[in-house]
């Protein structure tokens, strides 16, 4: 155990030299990095001394520019207080000396814009619009209207009124189809109406020219016809031009049939067969009831006619019994009747075809609304009414062809009927007669055979 322990104290003593050297390295280096360290926080303070200045004399700069800003807010303050008072003074003393003109001001201005619109719009601005420039003036103007503007608008009132009540030739710019402009010779009617050879004529007050309408109404003036002094019946449009506007959107019976499309074409070439075949059978049935009349007169003389054929059968049968010349005389009735009837059950075909084929375009038209509807939405009325035009349109052809035929049906049945019954009537007739001189001679016989027996 002492010898462990010399050699432990020999050991440190070698190594003691060693630690004392790192100890003073580690040292001298941590003064070091002191030293280093307080330099740089002497920097430190030097820069935030240095921010801390600036910043100082920034806050000063908008202290100082805060209240300059200040003390020029009050000075604009006092004067914006002194503008309002000197205005106030203003307004009060323009009022006082202006007195009942203010007013005056108003009512001009108002009846000059008035007449402005007038001008603008009216057609007496053809060649009575004199004053045009002075009423632009008059209600642009921010200051009383002078003298010569009143009487400027007086005069052009004046102008106006007098023109209203006066049929003029005039001269004006005519824009044809291809927008092309040239001079035509027209009638001014008033203040109503503005018309040229071809009728009434649309204008422009703003453009200075007018365009023709796209449909004259009937019978409308002319200037010829202002000339010759045919004024009589005129038309005028007292709406100056709105009425004459929506005649050109109210369709023509050609448009409306065309509204109805295939289907509708398809009804009316069935009303067109239907009425022809109710013409033609209705001529014969009138030509055979004619010609039964006249054989009613003389029946002992058959002639090419139903109750002549009935009268035929009944010659050449009368030898037959009475029943066997019942059924031939029944059976050129049904032949007769037959031929009279022919034709009718196709018209009563198409009197009932056609209300079906309009439902048909009804059905059409309003699924081709709904498609439409559907890539388009409802916002516009007028994408719309393709479709359901022509599924009202279909509906009324439908029922306006289905009427005329229903009666001509009708009719020619009744006509029929009444024939037949004119032939049933004289065939009983004879099939009596021929069975009373049956009976006659029936009895005659059976008073002979008696006589010979007594």
């Amino acid at each position: 155990m002492k010898k462990w322990l010399s050699v432990a104290l020999i050991s440190s003593a070698a190594l003691l030299p060693h630690t004392t050297f790192a100890s003073d390295a580690l040292l001298h280096k941590a003064k070091q990095e002191n030293r280093q360290q307080q330099s740089h926080n002497v920097a430190r303070e030097a820069g935030f001394k240095k921010t801390q200045q600036e910043l100082q004399a920034l806050k000063n700069q908008l202290v100082a520019e805060r209240a300059a800003l200040q003390a020029e807010t009050d000075s604009l303050s006092v004067t914006f207080s002194d503008n309002e008072s000197q205005l106030a003074q203003l307004e009060e003393k323009l009022r006082l000396e202006t007195g009942s003109l203010g007013e005056l001001f108003g009512v001009v201005r108002q009846n000059a814009k008035e007449l402005q619109s007038e001008l603008k719009f009216s057609v007496t601005g053809v060649d009575a619009n004199s004053f045009q420039q002075n009423i632009d003036d008059i209600v642009v103007a921010k200051s009383l209207p002078t003298l010569p503007q009143l009487r400027a608008m007086w005069r052009s009132m004046e102008e106006q009124i007098k023109a209203s009540g006066e049929i003029a030739n005039v001269q004006f710019a005519l824009l044809d189809g291809e927008g092309r402009e040239q001079t035509a010779n027209g009638v001014r009617l008033g203040a109503m109406a503005l018309l040229n050879d071809a009728g009434y004529v649309k204008w422009n007050g703003q453009r200075g020219d007018a365009v023709s309408y796209l449909r004259q109404p009937e019978n409308g003036p002319t200037v010829s016809s202002l000339s010759s002094g045919d004024i009589d019946s005129l038309v005028v449009d007292p709406s100056r031009g709105i009425l004459l506007e929506q005649l050109a959107n109210s369709p023509s019976m050609t448009e409306r049939l065309n509204a109805g499309g295939v289907v509708g074409k398809i009804i009316l070439g069935l009303l067109a067969i239907g009425l022809i075949i109710a013409l033609v059978r209705g001529v014969s049935l009138f030509i055979a009831r004619q010609k039964i009349a006249k054989q009613l007169k003389s029946p002992t003389q058959p002639s090419d006619n139903p109750l002549g054929r009935i009268l035929s059968v009944y010659q050449k049968d009368k030898h037959r019994s009475v029943e066997a010349l019942e059924l031939r005389l029944l059976e050129a009735v049904v032949d007769e009747q037959t031929h009279l009837e022919k034709g009718l059950s196709m018209l009563k075909l198409l009197a009932a075809l056609a209300p079906m084929l309009g439902l048909l375009g009804t059905v059409t038209g309003m699924i081709e609304t709904f498609q439409v509807i559907t890539q388009f939405g409802n916002g516009d009325p007028k994408v719309m009414a393709g479709g359901i035009s022509m599924a009202l349109v279909t509906t009324v052809l439908g029922l306006v062809a289905a009427m005329p035929l229903l009666l001509a049906h009708n009719l020619l049945s009744s006509q029929a009927e009444n024939i037949r019954n004119i032939l049933e009537k004289q065939g009983i007739g004879l099939v009596a007669e021929q069975a009373e001189r049956d009976t006659l001679t029936s009895n005659n016989a059976s008073h002979t055979v008696a006589e010979s027996a007594a």
